[in-house]
């Protein structure tokens, strides 16, 4: 099987929400790649859709909601710049990028990709195993399963002894 030389020139596409999980994948990526250009990508969710997809908050309204989205926002904003900050120290020449997820993340993700017809998806994983795992899904599980592009998913970093990635 050969490389497409024509993915080398597209843009990488940086999963990245601030994790430990994303940082990983960032280090991963650019030990492995030749840096290039590089959209991080940061998906946030308004709280209205927040409520929605969790099934026990049924009727619930939430004050302020304007206030609340436009802090996720503005947080999703900041984390696009600082895992651009992160691809630029390891050689990248990165865009920072914001997408609001209409349904899901993993959609808002593929639709980007798709969108700047990204060579390649990068994505850490947020390492929930069990019930939960089961029960949320996995947001890089559904874009490989999803994306019709080549997706690199790296493992959340080992836990420390503090609680911390290392």
């Amino acid at each position: 099987m050969s490389a497409d030389p024509a993915a080398a020139e597209r843009p990488t596409l940086f999963c990245f929400d601030g994790s430990e999980g994303s940082l990983a994948a960032l280090r991963a990526a650019s030990l492995r790649l030749r840096p290039g250009r590089a959209v991080v990508l940061t998906v946030w969710e308004t709280v209205a859709l927040r409520v929605a997809r969790r099934a026990f908050a049924g009727g619930m309204t939430v004050a302020n909601e304007d206030e609340l989205d436009a802090q996720e926002e503005e947080a999703a904003r900041a984390a696009a710049a600082d895992g651009a900050r992160h691809a630029r120290e390891h050689g990248w020449d990165p865009e920072p990028r914001l997408a609001r997820a209409e349904t899901t993340e993993w959609q808002a993700i593929v639709g980007v990709a798709d969108e700047i017809d990204a060579g390649l998806i990068v994505c850490g994983t947020r390492g929930l195993g069990g019930l939960r795992g089961l029960v949320l899904g996995s947001v890089s599980h559904a874009v490989l399963q999803h994306a019709g592009r080549p997706v690199l998913i790296a493992p959340a970093p080992p836990v420390s002894a503090s609680g911390r990635g290392r």
